[in-house]
């Protein structure tokens, strides 16, 4: 089960960062079919999730993300990284 908090953060960095609306954010939205994302944004999203919530995402986990629940699965196993709990808080 992801952590609440990692799906309420994930979900404000696609909302704020791709102004995609909050009622598609589920987790099994794709992100490049449900969420029109292409593969640059794909980059600026982690980009943004790495600024926002401090984790470093190796380029090639990015590879297998395929929905939004892999996204929050991946972001949920990076989370152990020293900081990362404090900015899930804000």
């Amino acid at each position: 089960m992801t952590n609440p908090k990692i799906i309420t953060k994930v979900n404000s960095v696609m909302h704020q960062g791709f102004e995609i609306p909050l009622e598609k954010l589920t987790p099994e939205a794709t992100l490049f079919t449900d969420l029109g994302l292409d593969s640059l944004d794909a980059v600026d999203m982690l980009v943004h999730l790495e600024e926002n919530i401090g984790i470093k995402v190796d380029g090639e986990k990015l590879m297998s993300v395929r929905t939004l629940q892999d996204v929050y699965t991946l972001v949920d196993e990076l989370s152990s990284q020293p900081g990362v709990e404090a900015k899930l808080e804000h």
